[in-house]
């Protein structure tokens, strides 16, 4: 592992904010880490408020968005709203859809199948609104490149509107409004929403015209806040607002859908990792192994008892999940192995019996084994399909972007992407993923990096200091949980292996003559004797509370140790 200490802020900046503040000086460079140097950006920070919303009219075609719904709904028209099978397509079909079905009941949803259609708006799904009457889609988490279905479904006489954040191409379709904050046009204030995200945006709008206020919009905040955590997106500034108010529908008073899928949790209060961890892969679950749609059906259902009844399915299919996860992550690594392919650039393997809804999964574990930018390929149809993750600081999109020549169709974000190509292209591709990768990787990037906000003393982490850590929440990209360094550490002479395949350590530390605190290393067992051999030694770690036997104390959660001299 390498430890990344973060550039240091100016002193000057750090100062004047902890004497604005009334905070020692290690918690204002955290703030000025993350953008927040004066009194009213800090209140801004610590308490998000729902003012803090943009208006949405700033976004590039809102107005045109809004005035053909409203045209569909004067005229009786009906509305398809469209999206994608995964976590953030199918809470922002259910967060349009419900939306306008408070006061309009000609809605109906779509959800296209991972396996026959594949990702995007699709043939069949324009069909399906075509055998149906409808005369508007509403795309949602995707469209932004569909520039021959739109033309196909204007040919039938269909309508688009596009709300989607991932990035466009050279050529925009040709709808009646597309929204996406990543438009070059577009100079909406923050351009990091996700697909539910833009959805959101959509519904404040049509709010404002119907007299209705952001406040009353706050219910179907808990669909954004899964989305935020979900798909992975900066927290910060709208998307810090949207996810700090939708946990708190999530643990007071969420949809029925999510209260079924949470309400045997042990934990008493979720955080954004939880959602990460525990709602979201039940969701994507439903599009992985056999329909997204059936993730709509749960997030929309008013009953909880019927919640509940599609809730137990999904844990079925999230069950196979795993089982499938784990048998394709063996699969995958054997064949890594087989072809000693350990030592290249990129991680690409195929297989075509891998099931198509779990191989991004299965990229996620392969990058963490090699920590390489990997694609893990599958056979879809008469095509092969990938699922494709990359590792800190390089962009896999602009990586697939070179190698266009051999792509049928890609697209993604800097860290996540999927493609389709034809199996003839499939040994070219390889050849040139590799060659970028190779040409443009800084080679310091294959390893895993801890990133440290700060170096400081044990005597530094006092209850307040805590206290106003946790104001720090939600953490997530670009506001992660503080990592810090201390050097000079001891065993108290109580360190262990834990757990039950004695994995994880348990020390206890003291620095100097300080107090101590205990700390705890998920799968550093190994380094026992290195931090029980009576020497002094460095860590990193975060910070948190353990609860035991009702007694609450600090404890440090071990990210690394190493021997002083290092």
């Amino acid at each position: 592992m390498r430890w990344n200490l973060k550039p240091q802020p100016d002193s000057y900046k750090v100062n004047h904010l902890a004497e604005a503040l009334n905070v020692d000086a290690v918690t204002a460079g955290l703030l000025v880490q993350r953008g927040v140097e004066t009194y009213e950006q800090a209140k801004q920070f610590f308490r998000p408020s729902l003012s803090d919303l943009h208006d949405p009219y700033l976004m590039k075609d809102m107005n045109k968005a809004v005035a053909r719904i409203e045209q569909a709904i004067a005229n009786g028209e009906n509305i398809l709203v469209f999206g994608d099978y995964d976590v953030d397509g199918t809470t922002s079909v259910a967060l349009v859809s419900s939306y306008l079905k408070t006061y309009y009941p000609n809605v109906d949803t779509y959800i296209p199948d991972r396996y026959a259609e594949g990702y995007g708006v699709s043939t069949a799904g324009i069909d399906y609104a075509d055998d149906n009457g409808c005369t508007l889609i509403i795309a949602l988490d995707c469209g932004i490149k569909s520039i021959d279905k739109v033309e196909y479904a204007r040919s039938k006489g269909i309508d688009f509107i596009i709300c989607d954040h991932h990035r466009p191409g050279d050529e925009l379709p040709d709808a009646v409004a597309v929204l996406d904050p990543k438009r070059d046009d577009c100079t909406y204030p923050y351009d990091e929403l996700c697909g539910c995200g833009v959805g959101f945006k959509l519904i404040q709008a049509l709010a404002q015209n119907c007299g209705q206020s952001v406040a009353d919009l706050v219910p179907y905040l808990d669909l954004v806040a899964t989305a935020i955590a979900a798909d992975i997106v900066p927290i910060t500034g709208e998307n810090r607002v949207l996810a700090k108010f939708g946990l708190g529908v999530i643990n007071s008073n969420p949809r029925p859908g999510i209260k079924a899928l949470t309400q045997n949790l042990k934990q008493k209060e979720l955080c954004i990792s939880d959602v990460v961890f525990v709602i979201a892969p039940r969701i994507n679950a439903a599009g992985r192994i056999k329909h997204g749609r059936f993730a709509v059906e749960l997030l929309t259902e008013a009953s909880l008892e019927q919640a509940e009844e599609f809730a137990a399915n999904i844990e079925s299919l999230n069950a196979d999940r795993k089982g499938l996860d784990k048998q394709m992550t063996v699969e995958a690594l054997q064949q890594i192995e087989d072809n000693s392919e350990q030592d290249r650039f990129t991680t690409v393997v195929y297989q075509d019996t891998w099931h198509k809804g779990v191989i991004g999964i299965v990229a996620s574990r392969l990058t963490e084994t090699y920590y390489r930018p990997t694609l893990v390929f599958t056979k879809s149809g008469d095509k092969l399909a990938a699922s494709a993750r990359s590792v800190k600081d390089f962009d896999i999109y602009n990586a697939l972007e070179a190698c266009a020549e051999h792509l049928e169709q890609f697209g993604g974000h800097m860290y996540a992407a999927g493609l389709t190509l034809h199996a003839e292209q499939f040994p070219l591709f390889k050849s040139k993923f590799e060659e970028v990768v190779a040409s443009t990787i800084d080679p310091e990037l294959l390893t895993p990096e801890i990133s440290v906000d700060a170096e400081i003393s044990l005597t530094d982490i006092t209850p307040k200091f805590y206290r106003i850590l946790k104001q720090f929440e939600p953490f997530g990209p670009s506001n992660m949980t503080p990592v810090f360094l201390t050097k000079g550490l001891r065993d108290s002479g109580y360190g262990k292996p834990i757990g039950g395949d004695n994995t994880h350590l348990k020390l206890f530390v003291r620095q100097n003559d300080s107090e101590g605190f205990g700390a705890v290393g998920f799968g550093l067992a190994r380094k026992k004797e290195l931090a029980c051999n009576g020497e002094e030694f460095s860590a990193v770690y975060s910070v948190e509370e353990n609860v035991w036997n009702g007694q609450a104390s600090l404890q440090l959660r071990l990210r690394d140790i190493r021997c002083e001299e290092n």
